[in-house]
């Protein structure tokens, strides 16, 4: 008998402490957290829509559900444009699906009020360049477009330290660049100027240049030495360094361009409490240390850099503004007529 109300007595005080801890942990949180976990676990699911690659997609979404496992996830991936279409597509004809959309294109979904703010709290350790100055979006990672070389061709002191070195007649036929650089002329047209950086693109257009698809292709033919210099993005290049190739980049371009990201809530979620939920946990340093070990660049300020020299404070970045993608056809029809002429 003795035996039996010992552990009687011993079970109630195992359930006691559970319930004190976790009595704890609900008062240590912020309130507006609880209000969205008790939200989303009477929604109980979240649609997300995402370009992000679906390795990396899962990666998140297998760690959001090891942390809040009273959510189902459902991801679809696609290509940018694909995916917007599709949302474009799924609003007009009233069966909106999607939860939480991660798109370059954003503003594209903002201007037509498919988009709801939130301010994450995450938002804070993310520089204004990389998140939205009205709270509905910020980035889930970052592509620095960098200026690549094969340092077994280009002693590093010859190697060019600015864009407009790639006009040094020396560099004539030996510039590799993506057939569809759309993105990067168009930044240099709202970074630079319509004047300037016309002159520069006419200029480079006579230089010669080779011509492939992709920029890891890119990168991959600069370190075989079909030439010397190109158009590259750094994470793919410091990959490819780590794995010994003959490939670096350069740190003194002014300035180095930066593709964003953009995660957002939907305007019309049907799950709203688990997408946002579901967007502060990916903005947040555990899942941004995630996308860092599959090699992304992180725009938050606390997650350390794939190398130290990647770090904002250290280079001069220009963030691409996502407006840029509702004006591509445009920039993209001129790209053609300058340099495929």
């Amino acid at each position: 008998m003795k035996k039996t109300r010992w552990l009687l007595y011993r079970c109630f005080l195992l359930v006691f402490v559970i319930e004190l801890v976790s009595a704890r942990e609900a008062f240590a949180q912020p309130a507006g957290l609880v209000t969205l976990i008790e939200g989303a676990k009477k929604e109980g699911r979240v649609v997300w829509y995402a370009t992000l690659n679906i390795n990396d997609s899962n990666a998140l979404l297998s760690r959001f559900e090891q942390k809040y496992p009273f959510i189902k996830t459902e991801l679809l991936r696609a290509g940018s444009e694909q995916l917007l279409n599709r949302i474009l597509t799924e609003d007009s004809a009233g069966r909106s699906a999607l939860d939480l959309v991660n798109l370059t294109t954003i503003n594209a979904l903002k201007k037509r009020g498919l988009l709801q703010a939130h301010r994450s709290s995450e938002f804070s350790a993310y520089p204004q360049p990389f998140k939205d100055a009205e709270s509905y979006w910020a980035t889930l990672y970052n592509i620095y477009y960098v200026i690549g070389y094969n340092p077994k061709m280009v002693p590093p002191k010859d190697a060019p330290k600015d864009w407009d070195d790639f006009l040094d007649p020396k560099w004539k036929g030996k510039i590799g660049m993506d057939q569809e650089e759309y993105e990067w002329y168009a930044a240099t047209m709202r970074y630079w100027g319509k004047e300037k950086a016309l002159k520069f693109h006419r200029a480079l257009a006579k230089q010669g240049v080779q011509w492939n698809r992709g920029h890891t292709m890119i990168s991959q033919l600069m370190a075989a030495g079909e030439f010397p210099l190109g158009i590259g993005y750094a994470h793919r290049i410091e990959s490819m360094k780590k794995a010994g190739a003959p490939v670096e980049w350069i740190k003194t371009a002014d300035p180095i361009f930066v593709t964003l990201s953009p995660v957002a809530v939907a305007a019309k979620a049907r799950h709203p409490n688990a997408a946002k939920l579901l967007m502060d946990f990916i903005l947040s340093k555990e899942a941004q240390l995630v996308l860092r070990n599959a090699n992304r660049s992180s725009g938050r300020l606390d997650v350390e850099p794939l190398v130290p020299e990647m770090h904002p404070s250290k280079l001069k970045l220009a963030a691409i503004d996502p407006s840029v993608g509702e004006e591509l056809s445009k920039y993209s029809k001129e790209f053609r007529e300058i340099y495929f002429r």
